[in-house]
């Protein structure tokens, strides 16, 4: 950016955060528009500000710099079971500890590299930095991720999770039994202040909807199995949602659900079916991916499940 560009806020984002206001005028990721904030390349009436600083109606916001173009991760060999593709979607069932794209730490060996190595059309379809990538699933959580291969199926996905017409169910196991059996947690999830690798609950959050349905319950240790249904898509959702209301996800350490009386080294929750309008043909499309062999092997621990 050889020249400082200069945003009036508009009445209709007055009250917005810095950040989120950025993000939406320029089309720049909210995570860049962090960045820039912190290194002082966006200042509003000439002076620095925190990026949760909240913006009136009528002041300027100028902007010194602008992300850098992003690096196309390497190609590289990488296990992917692939469960439908064709010119336009990729649908892979991922395993527990793959990482969808690279990030801090994990810069190799991820899903999205071995998408490119598979598949390298990709490399020219959404963010360059995690190309064909609509949604995610954290390392720990196994299941089914829609992967667009076309700009066409990457702008339809995209749409189609805005307005929640993307079907995601999960298969989750929490500690105790929630007194509805059926119920919608609605609360708004945010960056935690005292751990920032996690989520919380947080009124200033953005919003979040996981509606649930109790399937089956054991007494010994006290469970409970749930499908649950995503209505929006923060990251660890489910995990806040039930630790929210009580019930963490057995074997999740980083929101209170690792017990000696049943022992898993990793989150029961796995995404395992997935549905959504075909971006070319226009067709209600659904897939099921079944337990992986760890999850499996708990429930026969558990044994029958209670009447």
């Amino acid at each position: 950016m050889s020249d400082p560009v200069a945003l009036v806020v508009p009445e209709e984002l007055a009250g917005e955060r810095v950040d989120r206001v950025v993000a939406l005028l320029t089309g720049w990721s909210r995570g860049d528009v962090q960045d820039l904030i912190d290194a002082g390349d966006i200042v509003v009436d000439g002076a620095r500000v925190a990026k949760s600083r909240r913006l009136e109606s009528g002041e300027t916001v100028e902007l010194r710099g602008e992300p850098g173009a992003a690096a196309l991760p390497e190609a590289e060999a990488v296990d992917i079971v692939v469960v439908h593709e064709d010119a336009d979607v990729i649908v892979v069932a991922k395993p527990v500890g793959l990482v969808v794209h690279p990030g801090a730490g994990n810069e190799h060996g991820t899903l999205v590299s071995g998408l490119l190595n598979r598949y390298p059309e990709i490399a020219a379809v959404g963010d360059r930095a995690r190309p064909g990538i609509v949604h995610r699933l954290d390392r720990e959580t196994s299941g089914l991720l829609v992967v667009a291969r076309s700009e066409r199926a990457y702008e339809s996905l995209v749409a189609q999770l805005g307005d929640r017409s993307v079907e995601r169910v999960y298969d989750a196991l929490v500690w105790g039994v929630p007194s509805a059996r059926r119920g919608i947690v609605d609360a708004p999830i945010g960056r935690s202040e005292s751990r920032r690798t996690r989520m919380a609950v947080r009124a200033e959050g953005r919003e979040a909807r996981t509606a649930y349905v109790v399937t089956h319950t054991w007494s010994k240790p006290v469970v409970a199995r749930l499908e649950c249904r995503l209505e929006t898509g923060r990251t660890h959702q489910i995990r806040v949602h039930t630790d929210a209301i009580g019930h963490p996800i057995v074997g999740d350490g980083a929101y209170r659900g690792v017990r000696d009386s049943l022992p898993l080294r990793r989150p029961f929750l796995h995404a395992a079916q997935l549905a959504f309008t075909h971006p070319a043909s226009g067709e209600r499309v659904a897939f099921a991916d079944p337990l992986p062999a760890d999850l499996t092997a708990v429930l026969n621990r558990l044994g029958v499940p209670d009447p």
